[in-house]
């Protein structure tokens, strides 16, 4: 809509704005209009309602609004919370009755990875989207993980939620890679179960799957990474802009990939485990320095 909207000139001699917006089919009012910034208050909310997440998925709006009145004297109703939550793409985990069917359009894979053992690379892929709070704004952060070896093989970022996102961290992976894999694994989200999505995948020939309603721990390495890069990343260095982001994201991938060893691992680090070369995965052609490795 936005991209059909950027295309009407209010200064065309031939064809007068009212005919350019019926050719494009977008309402005439929504050329004039000039999107209202977030109130401050609404930023601090959302950043807030980040960081519990990460402690406790589980929270409800009673809970969240019991807890930001106490720790944080703020008096918060619940329907602004639920609002607010739905902004940002995330909700609390609970177990829910399964009332309906999807249709063809969204449909819905079964989890392939319970009881399954996985021993070895680009045997199971997996990917997500988190929430990145910013002074001005937000964005999204969407990975593409290895399983095997913890190893982020591909990201991106954009301030809009949508399945285009998704297909960029999957494109760089694949080209950061040159290899598919055989398991691609994903929750619910509308992003993942889109005919884009899905599509994409069935043409690559990956295996889907996906995790069950509500149940954060069928993903649950890639949950780890938001907990880590948020914690070390992006709640210590508020980034003005997205290009700062990326710029700070693509030094810690490359310290979380190539420098810091895993215990699950064996102390080794994900590129080693993954063995390869890690430094393709820097965004737009960004050089990190590397801690060096002392004996």
């Amino acid at each position: 809509m936005r991209d059909r909207i950027e295309l009407v000139e209010k200064k065309y001699p031939d064809l007068s704005v009212r005919k350019q917006c019926e050719l494009l089919e977008v309402a005439r009012s929504s050329v004039d209009y000039e999107p209202v910034a977030e109130s401050a208050e609404d930023l601090r909310i959302k950043r807030l309602l980040d960081e519990i997440y990460l402690i406790d998925p589980c929270l409800g709006t009673r809970r969240l609004k019991t807890i930001l009145s106490r720790e944080h004297g703020l008096q918060v109703n619940r329907k602004r919370l639920q609002r607010l939550r739905r902004e940002m793409g995330i909700e609390a985990i609970y177990c829910k009755p399964r009332t309906s069917i999807p249709d063809d359009g969204h449909r819905k894979y079964p989890y392939l990875l319970r009881n399954l053992t996985v021993e070895r690379p680009d045997q199971v892929w997996c990917t997500d989207i988190t929430y990145v709070p910013m002074p001005g704004g937000h964005a999204y952060l969407c990975a593409v993980m290895d399983w095997y070896s913890r190893k982020v093989l591909g990201w991106a970022v954009s301030n809009t939620m949508e399945t285009g996102l998704c297909l960029e961290a999957l494109d760089k992976a694949l080209a950061n890679t040159g290899t598919v894999p055989e398991i691609f694994n994903t929750d619910q989200g509308g992003q993942f179960t889109s005919v884009e999505w899905t599509g994409r995948l069935q043409d690559l020939g990956i295996q889907i799957s996906m995790d069950g309603k509500g149940r954060w721990m069928d993903n649950v390495f890639i949950e780890r990474l938001w907990r880590s890069v948020k914690y070390e990343e992006i709640y210590l260095f508020e980034h003005a802009t997205i290009i700062d982001l990326c710029e700070g994201l693509a030094k810690w991938f490359v310290r979380y990939n190539d420098w810091r060893p895993h215990e699950a691992l064996g102390n080794e680090t994900p590129g080693v485990t993954y063995r390869t070369d890690t430094s393709q995965i820097v965004a737009d052609g960004l050089v990190a320095g590397l801690p060096k490795k002392t004996a």
